[in-house]
Order: structure tokens, then C-alpha cells, then sequence
């Protein structure tokens, strides 16, 4: 396998239709579980995160796999704390592009204690965090829309 370029700049206007396509896939969705509803509607998708753009307590970058948008990473303040989360297209999955844009991010995003909250059977997401040094330090269970059930979640902390 050839090795790719990871590499992130801050998210544009441009890229949230493709950002859009990317999360409406069913078995990304599933594993996320914690998806809101509305994301399946672009109007109110591209509204949102035209607001978190403008947002300064969220850190959003874009994740580029050899040139060619593939994701996203962000940050924002949830009660308080700082979470991270990334969404990678499912084209990207398995090749390292999310610990290799994880690694890239933490090194723009100074907020410590930085949380990450995954889905228990999220076996790659959870090692994405892993690999990158965050420590399991609790779990939680919360509906889960993309699942319509209640779902365990795995609470991380770098």
C-alpha cells in the first residue's frame, strides 16, 4: 500500500455539502450512533455547522487524504468540557487517516482535558483515540438516534 499525505486546514464554507454526503452513509452512521436526526436533512445540516464555523469555541479542520477531502475534526465545548470528535468518509477507513489526523489536530488544539465519547462497539474509533494517547476514564449510556435504542458510550480523556 502506498503512503498517503494526511494533512488538515480549517474547514470552509465549501466543504460542508461533501462533509453532508459523507455522514448520511448508513454503516458510519451506526457505528457513531450518537447522530442527531436532523443531520439527515442538508438545509438544516448546512445551517448548523455554517453557525459552528462561525463559532470560536469550536475548532473544526478538515481532514485532506492526498489533496482530496475525506473528513473532519473538531472541537467544542460541551458543558463545560472539551470533546473532540471526527467523522472520516468510509472510503478512508483502515489506512490510519484517522490517527494520523488526530495526531495533526492535537498538536493545533491546546485545550487539555480534551474528551473523546465513542460508541462501546466503535472497536476502530476507540483505537484511534488510543493510539493517540487518550485513557478510558468512564462510560455512559444515552440514546442513540442512529440506533433508536439506548447505547453504552466509552468516555475518553487526553
Amino acid at each position: 500500500m502506498s503512503a498517503t499525505l494526511v494533512q488538515l486546514r480549517p474547514t470552509q464554507e465549501a466543504d460542508l455539502p461533501h462533509l453532508f454526503t459523507f455522514q448520511l452513509d448508513a454503516e458510519a452512521c451506526r457505528l457513531a450512533a450518537f447522530v442527531p436526526a436532523e443531520n439527515a436533512d442538508q438545509t438544516a445540516y448546512l445551517a448548523k455547522f455554517r453557525r459552528f464555523l462561525l463559532n470560536p469555541t469550536i475548532h473544526m479542520q478538515s481532514i485532506l487524504v492526498d489533496g482530496e477531502l475525506a473528513g473532519s475534526i473538531s472541537k467544542s465545548e460541551i458543558e463545560g468540557d472539551a470533546e473532540i470528535t471526527y467523522w472520516l468518509d468510509r472510503s478512508f477507513w483502515g489506512r490510519g487517516v484517522a490517527t494520523a489526523a488526530l495526531r495533526q489536530f492535537l498538536e493545533l488544539e491546546p485545550a487539555r482535558p480534551l474528551h473523546g465519547r465513542v460508541a462501546f462497539d466503535n472497536l476502530g474509533s476507540r483505537k484511534v483515540l488510543e493510539n493517540c494517547g487518550f485513557v478510558q476514564i468512564g462510560t455512559d449510556k444515552g440514546f442513540a438516534p442512529a440506533r433508536q435504542m439506548e447505547v453504552e458510550e466509552v468516555i475518553y480523556q487526553l
